[in-house]
């Protein structure tokens, strides 16, 4: 198993409008086709307006066939440019759990 955890740093007062379009529109898209959904965050404290979410999969091909479904999809092609007019920048890591991780 591995996680693939996303930071988007969001325009000043972005972070809402982000997230109520995922909650309405995007995310039973990456869901269906993206699989299990480790966590969906917002952050509080310094670095502000920011969105964290982590995805886990069986491996990087599992990842890459997940994501190119998504991004074949007519209707996340249709969402997509809604939050990224919101997006300032973006940073994706591929973190593999620890033997003793809870997360395995």
């Amino acid at each position: 198993m591995l996680y693939e955890m996303r930071t988007y740093r969001l325009k000043t007062g972005a972070v809402p409008a982000y997230v109520k379009l995922v909650a309405e529109e995007g995310i039973a898209l990456q869901k269906s086709h993206l699989g299990q959904l480790v966590g969906y965050f917002t952050s509080e404290i310094s670095p502000l307006n920011e969105i964290v979410h982590i995805w886990a999969y069986a491996s990087l091909d599992d990842r890459a066939a997940r994501r190119a479904r998504l991004n074949a999809d007519p209707a996340w092609l249709t969402f997509l440019p809604k939050i990224q007019a919101l997006i300032e920048t973006m940073e994706n890591k591929i973190l593999l759990p620890t033997a003793f991780s809870p997360l395995d």
